[in-house]
């Protein structure tokens, strides 16, 4: 199984000159905690990724404006991606590895195609393997960031 076979597809995504609340906005309406951001929406190129968590801590915690932009608040290095086509077993190794919930699915050319989050994984594969992908995401817990 590979990647574009458990991916959310096209996922919502943002822009770093998005105001931040309309991350927020998004999230909530798509009951959603993470949203890729994008240098633009013909390249579909991921810059970075903006959780509900990195709101809640980086923006509203620290008391700031409404005027925030989702450059000011989203994590933008290192991004952990994976291609469409890898294997379901490198984006269970990714996740491990980097200690993130979701990973961002890159084309060939590096435009945003997908999403695969901790319930994508679970939902294609956990039921097939349960054992692996306990041991891939016991780690994840531990220090995950998105």
């Amino acid at each position: 199984m590979l990647a574009r076979d458990i991916m959310t597809r096209d996922p919502m995504c943002v822009l770093p000159s998005d105001p931040i609340w309309r991350a927020a906005e998004m999230m909530r309406y798509h009951g959603i905690g993470c949203t890729p951001v994008v240098a633009d929406e013909g390249s579909r190129r991921v810059v970075g990724i903006v959780t509900d968590r990195d709101i809640a801590t980086r923006c509203v915690a620290r008391k700031h404006s409404g005027n925030c932009r989702v450059a000011d608040h989203m994590t933008s290095t290192p991004i952990h991606t994976v291609l469409t086509t890898d294997d379901a077993s490198r984006v269970m190794q990714k996740m491990e590895t980097a200690r993130v919930r979701r990973v961002p699915v890159l084309t060939n050319d590096g435009a945003l195609a997908g999403i695969v989050s901790q319930g994508d994984v679970l939902r294609h594969i956990g039921h097939r393997d349960p054992v692996a992908f306990e041991r891939a995401m016991e780690h994840v817990y531990a220090g995950s960031t998105f």
